[in-house]
């Protein structure tokens, strides 16, 4: 009887981590090029990013720097933040590229749409937050200072303050990706996910309060696109459930090719 040798059991480990570095270097590359690309116009990212709240503040109100090196730095790190968004797509594809051998062929099905959907909803997430989150709050914001009090706020404080805002908003647009991979994982059910309606709206407006400024407007206006993203996710996903049957006469017939 023949035992292993370490070399060729180890042979694989060492292609996939060989590969794995590959694909991250790839992605490194790729965001460093687009920061490169887009790093002139820092200045004016930020102040496009800044918009929303410029728009609202008084007359003759304006943001601050309260650090010597903030002016500078701030609109770099919003730079990078963007350049690997912008990069996200890139991302994804380094992603699939690592996974897609290790799958059968109807999940590669599945799967492929599902990476280019997820990027699609994290950016319709951070638009959402922009468009019509941000005017909403900041006016609201604004409008309810006290008399006397002059609203300036720190350019650092502000950019942390709505990349927190972009995340919670880009994840929370991932829901009907989430619900169908429960789904067609065999986690759970379209059937128990109905059945569990009630707990969900709860959770949509905890984690709304939790991700969000405490103001009932951000919380709300996260919870209910939560809602309907939820809502979307789970018409789809009575699409890919598979029956056990099904799911066994498909991977034997991938086997036998």
């Amino acid at each position: 009887m023949t035992t292993p040798q370490p070399e060729l059991s180890q042979a694989p480990l060492i292609s996939h981590l060989v590969e794995l570095r590959n694909r991250l270097l790839r992605a490194v590359v790729v965001i460093l090029l687009v920061f490169f690309c887009l790093v002139y116009f820092a200045n004016d990212i930020y102040h496009f990013i800044a918009e929303p709240l410029t728009a609202h503040l008084p007359e003759g109100a304006s943001m601050i720097a309260t650090d010597v090196a903030t002016p500078f730095f701030t609109p770099i790190k919003l730079t990078i933040v963007l350049s690997i968004f912008a990069a996200m797509p890139f991302l994804l594809y380094q992603a699939w590229g690592f996974i897609a051998p290790g799958l059968y062929q109807h999940e590669k099905r599945l799967i492929a749409p599902l990476v280019f959907v997820s990027a699609l909803l994290f950016y319709a997430g951070i638009s959402f937050a922009y468009f019509v989150v941000f005017p909403l709050a900041f006016q609201f914001f604004t409008s309810v200072a006290p008399e006397g009090v002059t609203i300036a706020t720190d350019i650092s404080s502000y950019l942390d303050f709505v990349l927190k805002i972009f995340f919670a908003f880009g994840l929370a647009f991932e829901i009907p990706i989430a619900t169908l991979l429960l789904c067609w994982t065999g986690a759970t059910t379209p059937e128990s996910l109905k059945a569990k309606r009630p707990y969900i709206v709860v959770a949509a407006f905890v984690i709304g309060m939790l991700l969000t400024p405490p103001d009932i407007i951000s919380q709300t206006l996260l919870a209910i696109p939560m809602l309907i993203l939820f809502e979307l996710g789970l018409l789809f996903s009575r699409f890919y459930v598979r029956k056990p049957e099904q799911e066994a006469k498909a991977e034997e017939g991938e086997e036998a090719e």
